[in-house]
């Protein structure tokens, strides 16, 4: 049986207790890495905000990446354009 594992991280100066599969330990921690340099950014850059303004920037510029990433991983157009080319290929194989 896998066993969690608990670890603490730290997002915008807050810890925050999980317990995780041990295998997404890495992920979770790049990604709190990730948050705190984005927080971080946006304090040096607007001074006059307080963190939950930093969080709500950081987690729309990660949310607007992750939308403009689903678009480039959908193959649907690629399939559709290769399943046309294989229909146009049928079809002069056949007239022969």
């Amino acid at each position: 049986m896998d066993e969690k594992l608990s670890i603490r991280i730290n997002i915008a100066d807050r810890y925050y207790p999980l317990k995780i599969d041990r295998n997404d330990e890495e992920r979770i921690r790049k990604a709190a890495r990730q948050i705190n340099e984005k927080v971080i950014q946006y304090k040096q850059r607007y001074s006059d905000k307080d963190t939950q303004d930093f969080l709500a920037m950081a987690a729309l510029q990660f949310v607007l990446k992750n939308i403009d990433s689903e678009g480039k991983s959908d193959i649907s157009p690629v399939l559709e354009k290769i399943r046309e080319i294989n229909h146009e290929l049928d079809s002069v194989i056949n007239r022969e």
